[in-house]
């Protein structure tokens, strides 16, 4: 589907509309949720990691809703086959031939519940759709119609009966969000909202619809990133593999996650190029889960968040002032981007 771009600005706008209509539901999680929709502008997929009963289940459901687009659940358990995720071949009697049934994998938003509850083949059977966009059954292949976004659950806490998912499989998250609990106004504004609708489920009018969201991803492509802004975004990830605490650092995969939600961010705020400030706020979503700390640190029980904290703090940042002003487009294809970088 080749649909125009949209101007960022126009992407802001309708960006807090839909976050306005999700928080509605999903009380006081502004930020969390936002990294949501970054996620999605950005045509990624999120790995919501948190415990039971924060809202996660919720917002896929609102953001489906929101965004216009179809929306399907799958709860992985144990005996989950990967069959049962992107489909299979079935014998009608009545042609007397094997037709393909599409398994729920064939939607544009698939929640993904409990994902380190299915063994390894299964779990593989939807990472590969994910990173291919396209499905393999008995030889055939089948492409998934885009948008195409994977929110996943995982429950940090119980480990009993579960296959977590390995350092190279959750690098195919864009990045990785975290609700918590709310306060106790936000919690009673959650019980207040539920009296007032007088129903359990809160259906939501939708904000956009596929081709809108296509567009507001295509805009994406026109957010300008300065020089200066892409080496500090490679310092970044480079960081994460000389700290003396990490074992294995943030690939280049996280280095162009670190790219892509830093536009969205930008995007999101209705500017058409990134600031410092963008890449920083989306380093810890989009890097912690993509290192691995040394045995010893999980002794110690140092969260891989602090780390990327860290790394944050430590690394020096271009100067916010290096805004970039537009020449018009060059001879021979050149963007004619200008930046007037800040004296002294």
């Amino acid at each position: 589907m080749n649909v125009p771009a949209l101007p960022p600005q126009e992407v802001g706008r309708l960006g807090r509309a839909v976050l306005d209509a999700v928080g509605t539901v999903v009380v006081g999680k502004r930020e969390p949720l936002e990294m949501v929709l970054a996620g999605v502008l950005a045509g990624g997929h999120v790995l919501l990691e948190d415990l039971p009963g924060l809202g996660k289940t919720l917002a896929a459901r609102s953001f489906a809703q929101v965004l216009g687009i179809e929306f399907r659940r799958l709860q992985f358990t144990p005996d989950l086959l990967p069959a049962d995720v992107t489909g299979s071949f079935l014998y009608d009697q009545r042609t007397h031939e094997f037709s393909f049934r599409p398994g729920p994998v064939f939607t544009n938003m698939l929640l993904a519940d409990e994902i380190n509850r299915t063994p390894p083949k299964t779990q593989a059977a939807l990472l590969e759709a994910m990173q291919e966009k396209q499905v393999s059954v008995e030889g055939t292949t089948y492409r998934l119609e885009a948008p195409f976004h994977v929110l996943a659950t995982a429950n940090p806490i119980e480990y009993e009966g579960t296959y977590p998912l390995p350092e190279a499989q959750l690098d195919r998250f864009l990045l990785r969000v975290s609700f918590g609990y709310p306060d106790r106004d936000e919690e009673w504004e959650v019980l207040r909202r539920r009296i007032d609708r007088r129903r359990e489920e809160a259906v939501l009018r939708p904000v956009v619809d596929a081709r809108t969201l296509l567009a507001m991803q295509a805009a994406l492509e026109d957010v300008a990133v300065e020089d200066s802004i892409g080496r500090y975004v490679v310092d970044l990830a480079a960081a994460t593999r000389a700290h003396p605490q990490v074992l294995v650092g943030a690939s280049p995969r996280g280095s162009l996650a670190l790219l892509l939600l830093s536009r969205a961010r930008a995007a999101l705020a209705g500017r058409d190029y990134v600031i410092p400030e963008d890449v920083k706020y989306v380093a810890v979503p989009a890097l912690a889960h993509r290192i691995t700390l040394r045995p010893e640190m999980w002794l110690r029980r140092i969260d891989p968040a602090t780390i990327v904290a860290e790394v944050v703090a430590a690394t020096p940042a271009p100067a916010s002032g290096a805004v970039p002003t537009y020449a018009g487009a060059a001879p021979g294809g050149d963007t004619g981007y200008r930046y007037n970088t800040p004296r002294g």
